[in-house]
């Protein structure tokens, strides 16, 4: 039984991801496991105005956000996520006597994202972009408390959105996109046997799967943008293996799992309110609430501790919402200031939702950042964001009946780089 709800928390868990691309701690950036670091420029505003354009990456919130843009253009950002978070473990865990503590659960990682445009004609801009938006890693202790619930989590995601934007008359855009995912993920916890906490066992999987993207953006008066974007669930079926380095279980066997990612809806506005001043906005909607449960089933009969050919691991979680506001200021001609502050409520509500892996709660996000126009050319984004999360508890019962009840602690900084380039120049060779 162990094993399958394992796997089914690792594709719950199927967030951060990259590697190269990206990774996570589960307790750290976003609710969920759904990193929001896909934007230097809107990290630095926490995220509002995120759908209403200004920035080329605003096509991951909304594709027709693409359609802003003339010529030939790219987009990076680069997050260095340094999360801080501990599980400790109280009166009523199973395995307590192993050691109270996790230790810091959540690694330190690197989330790249990176975005094209090419204007077609007059009315059509094409578009790609790169990103991780599901993703997790973490890494606890060896031996605590918590260990047969979890010692590693590493998932990786890939998204590829082919984008198009499309002016339907003057102030309005309509946008559309496919996505094209890869999740690989690979989770250890220990194995109990005789009642104690053994070596590990492990599941890896992975899977690649389809969803779009659409969304609008209108110009109603000068100075004014409403954006409203859609990024759809996408179902993944992962084949993978079960595997536990002794006994009867030494050969691997095959596991499958699904899980859907949710949808996510977003709202934003960019309102300019004085010269040089413009205000921002966002709501978002992700519905979470669609993770109910998650099945595994094993290939052959039996193949799971205890005699199991599947297992289902209860989950409950909420939709989640985040509200953020923040000011733009173009303090020159060259430099553009921007900040904002965040409130997001977590899909997990309650101890009996909050696993280990996905030790999840509300926060509050405080963002400053800043754009520096090198050159007609080149722009070089900046922003620093620290998140408070709230204080937590965790009453979890797995793994053949055991248990763990904890506090968990923690916090995340962020900071992160970008550049934005102008590519025309490709149009003339040179």
């Amino acid at each position: 039984m162990r094993a399958s709800s394992l796997k089914c928390r690792l594709m719950l868990s199927a967030g951060a991801g990259l590697t190269v691309l990206t990774g996570l701690s589960g307790a750290a950036s976003a609710g969920g496991f759904a990193p929001r670091e896909q934007s230097t420029v809107f990290l630095g505003s926490a995220f509002a105005g995120s759908a209403a354009g200004g920035a080329l990456s605003s096509m991951f919130w909304n594709p027709a956000a693409l359609g802003q843009f003339s010529g030939i253009n790219s987009e990076s950002a680069y997050s260095l996520i340094l999360p801080d978070s501990e599980i400790t473990a109280t009166a009523g865990s199973t395995f307590l006597a192993a050691g109270a503590k996790s230790g810091d659960i959540g690694d330190t990682a690197l989330l790249p994202a990176s975005y094209f445009s090419y204007q077609l004609n007059n009315d059509i801009v094409l578009g790609m972009g790169i990103n991780a938006p599901f993703g997790l890693t973490t890494d606890g202790k060896f031996s605590w408390a918590g260990s047969t619930f979890a010692r590693e989590s590493k998932i990786e995601t890939y998204n590829f959105s082919p984008t198009v934007a499309y002016k339907v008359a003057p102030g309005i855009i309509v946008g559309a996109g496919l996505q094209v995912e890869y999740i690989k993920a690979q989770l250890r916890n220990a194995f109990v046997a005789l009642g104690t906490a053994g070596p590990s066992q492990v599941v890896k999987g992975d899977d690649v799967a389809f969803g779009f993207t659409a969304g609008i953006l209108v110009t109603p008066a000068a100075g004014t943008r409403i954006g409203v974007g859609f990024r759809s669930s996408i179902d993944h079926e992962l084949d993978g293996t079960f595997h536990i380095p002794f006994g009867a279980f030494a050969v691997p066997r095959g596991i499958t799992a699904g899980v859907e990612t949710p949808e996510m809806v977003t709202a934003s506005l960019r309102q300019e309110i004085a010269p040089a001043w413009t205000l921002l906005g966002t709501v978002e909607w992700t519905n979470w609430s669609r993770l109910t449960d998650l099945t595994v089933v094993c290939d052959v009969a039996a193949c799971l501790p205890g005699g199991a050919s599947s297992s289902k691991l209860a989950l409950g979680w909420h939709d989640g919402w985040f509200f953020s506001g923040g000011l733009e200021h173009a303090y020159s001609d060259q430099l553009t200031l921007r900040g904002g502050v965040a409130y997001e409520i977590s899909p997990i509500q309650n101890p009996d939702e909050r696993t280990i892996r996905v030790a999840d709660a509300n926060r509050f996000w405080v963002n400053m950042g800043g754009s520096y126009k090198y050159s007609e050319w080149t722009t070089l984004d900046f922003a620093y964001s620290h998140i408070f999360v709230q204080d937590a508890r965790t009453d979890r019962t797995e793994a053949g009946g055991a248990r763990l009840v904890g506090d968990v602690e923690s916090s995340v900084d962020i900071i992160s780089v970008g550049v934005r380039s102008k590519l025309d120049w490709l149009l003339s060779g040179g």
